[in-house]
């Protein structure tokens, strides 16, 4: 995925990433070259992947491009991509993101097209637009807001004061209220023994039409993908969505909702206030989830769940009545 708000810093030839990692390589020459870093469902030519677990497995590999992998994992690909193994899959990821992109430095900032901003926009003079961002017709931007470069405001859109918005593109009729942070860099890193290292976040935020955003809420860009939230979603204020997730049309999440990295949600799914959900997990479209609930595992369409962990509605009631009635 091309992105305009970093610097790809490829070709990266293997002689500097043997520099940076422990690693053993098969069918890779030492003169070999890789255009960028990203992941296994936008992996294509020249480029360099990687997988975590067998899980991802599942992916279909339409490249040849070469993957990072441990030797378990190696053990079980069918596909005659060029590897590279290495020990620990999380740390070379973190490690290479960081060689293979960067934010833009203020120079090439500077040196971007000035903003361009349509007519009939209503924008404070204490707010600041960066180079490069494109801002619609009839935006309305409070005070001491902060567009970040390159980002786009569609028509009609609003964001009241004080809120930041970076790597993001905003559709039409998207209101984000107050003190909320939308594109900021992602919790992911990598645990070792001597550190942890941050993973250089290269996605995006993309707010679809009628999205509606509440105050002192914050979303992160994705990692290696887009976090993508659907049209006509609604967030009550203090939610927060990590890095890569995606959201389908027509939901509505309650005050201080917590959704972690990579998990998908489908359309039409509500949830209570203060409901915690866990990473890398798929809900089903047409869910209601009751307030407080943790969610530890996939949701099927059309269900109602509650509790700690989660379960169906109707067998939390009758275990709570069982057991406190």
């Amino acid at each position: 995925m091309k992105s305009s708000f970093f610097k790809n810093l490829g070709p990266i030839k293997f002689t500097t990433i043997k520099d940076h990692l422990e690693c053993k390589p098969i069918s890779i020459d030492e003169g070999d070259s890789f255009n960028e870093f990203t992941s296994i469902k936008n992996l294509k030519g020249r480029g360099l992947s990687f997988l975590t677990d067998t899980h991802f497995l599942k992916e279909n590999i339409l490249s040849d491009g070469a993957i990072i992998c441990s030797k378990s994992i190696y053990k079980n690909i069918k596909k005659t991509n060029p590897l590279i193994i290495v020990n620990d899959v999380h740390s070379a990821v973190a490690k290479l993101s960081n060689i293979f992109y960067r934010s833009l430095t203020n120079s090439e900032i500077e040196n971007l097209e000035e903003p361009k901003i349509d007519n009939n926009c209503n924008i404070s003079q204490s707010s600041t637009i960066e180079n490069g961002a494109i801002i619609g017709k009839n935006v309305n931007i409070g005070p001491g807001c902060y567009i970040g470069y390159n980002c786009i405001i569609g028509d009609n859109s609003s964001i009241d004061c004080n809120t930041a918005i970076t790597n993001s593109v905003i559709a039409e009729n998207v209101h984000i209220g107050r003190n909320s942070s939308i594109g900021q860099q992602g919790f992911g890193f990598a645990i070792s023994k001597n550190e942890n290292i941050k993973i250089f976040h290269t996605g995006r935020v993309i707010l679809q039409t009628g999205v509606n955003i509440g105050s002192n809420c914050t979303i992160d860009r994705g990692s290696f993908g887009d976090t993508i939230i659907g049209q006509n979603t609604y967030f009550d204020n203090l939610c927060h969505v990590a890095h890569n997730v995606i959201i389908g049309n027509n939901c509505i999440f309650a005050a201080m909702t917590g959704i972690a990295g990579s998990t998908n949600i489908a359309n039409d799914v509500m949830t209570g206030g203060q409901v915690g959900i866990a990473g890398h997990l798929n809900i089903g479209s047409n869910v209601q989830i009751a307030a407080q609930s943790g969610v530890l595992k996939d949701i099927d369409n059309n269900s109602s769940v509650m509790g700690h962990p989660a379960i169906d509605k109707m067998k939390y009631i009758r275990k709570y009545k069982k057991n406190y009635a």
